[in-house]
């Protein structure tokens, strides 16, 4: 008879991979067999909780679903799940993996009050009002006007950069660290690199010097600055 259910060990601990050729109710029976199994098995040892990780395969688990995944270990006290985990993504994770990739190109006033937050990085070429705030999850490249709050790696990578000249701007941050700026800032210019040192406080260098400040960047976009 064919398992729907197959117990594997892992490095990290025990894994239940439940094909995802067969039908889901058979899939769970299969499930509730295999823990019945391992319950008869343990019953003559020593008992101890054990925790498994959920492998569907293809198959996308609605919450209702994974909800029944739930119901079945509730009936067995040593045993509970710590994951379960597909070879698919949802069309929403899809386009979320593709906005992380992609470059945005923003041409838009934000004025005071206003929150923008985009995904991905971004070139921007538009103003930001005193009062307004760009949050952004990748690279900022600032063409345009900044008198406002810019944020890159939001909202807790360090590892972004802003890239242009933010003089006027009230804030920069990158990730969860920030820096206040003033008129007094002489540090930055149109080819200024903002980043975090590994000291973990923002610091300032220049364009032709991001091969040293951020090699895995300098070498995404084929080791070449022009200027």
């Amino acid at each position: 008879m064919h398992d729907a259910a197959v117990l594997k060990g892992t490095n990290d601990g025990y894994e239940i991979i439940l094909d995802d050729q067969s039908d889901l109710g058979e899939a769970l029976a299969g499930l509730r067999r295999l823990l019945e199994n391992l319950r008869d098995q343990a019953a003559s040892g020593i008992s101890q909780a054990i925790s498994f990780d959920i492998q569907t395969g293809r198959r996308l688990l609605a919450a209702e679903d994974r909800s029944k995944i739930e119901t079945i270990f509730s009936d067995f006290s040593s045993f509970s799940v710590h994951k379960v985990t597909s070879d698919v993504i949802t069309k929403e994770e899809s386009n979320r993996i593709l906005e992380q990739e992609s470059v945005h190109v923003i041409d838009q006033i934000i004025r005071n009050g206003q929150e923008i937050h985009i995904q991905g990085d971004v070139l921007f070429l538009g103003k930001i009002h005193e009062g307004g705030k760009l949050f952004v999850g990748g690279n900022i490249y600032v063409l345009g006007d900044v008198h406002g709050i810019i944020q890159a790696g939001y909202p807790d990578l360090e590892d972004k950069m802003i890239i242009g000249d933010v003089h006027n701007a009230q804030q920069v941050r990158i990730g969860e660290q920030y820096e206040i700026l003033d008129d007094t800032n002489t540090k930055i210019s149109e080819n200024t690199v903002v980043y975090v040192n590994d000291l973990h406080v923002l610091d300032y260098g220049k364009v032709e010097s991001l091969k040293q400040i951020n090699p895995k960047f300098f070498n995404r976009i084929g080791g070449v600055i022009n200027g």
